[in-house]
């Protein structure tokens, strides 16, 4: 995904003022945009699982305000971690897992 500036052409009415037109036809700048790709994630939330519906109902909101189809999908992981939910569980109860930032480290026992 990468910035665009958008920019606004007016367009003159006189005759005139028509010869004048692509003097200065850069534009002024009216507001920013972002090119985003096919299946490319725009949102991502992170919430307690009592808080879920709500989430999703806040996404479903949001969906309207975006160009196109856009698709909520709730996933299997635990938060932003790369572990499965049931996994996550397991290992924490075993102190296994150590908190990283918004992310989390797998302890590997060495034998």
């Amino acid at each position: 995904m990468f910035c665009r500036s958008t920019r606004c052409f007016h367009v003159l009415c006189c005759a005139d003022r028509l010869q004048t037109r692509m003097r200065g036809a850069f534009g002024k700048p009216q507001g920013t945009c972002a090119r985003v790709d096919i299946g490319q994630v725009l949102l991502s939330v992170r919430c307690k699982d009592s808080n879920s519906y709500r989430a999703r109902e806040a996404l479903r909101h949001a969906k309207f305000k975006f160009p196109g189809r856009q698709k909520i999908i709730v996933s299997r992981k635990r938060g932003f971690t790369k572990y499965s939910h049931a996994d996550y569980l397991k290992w924490k109860s075993e102190n296994r897992i150590v908190p990283d930032g918004v992310n989390a480290k797998l302890v590997i026992l060495k034998i």
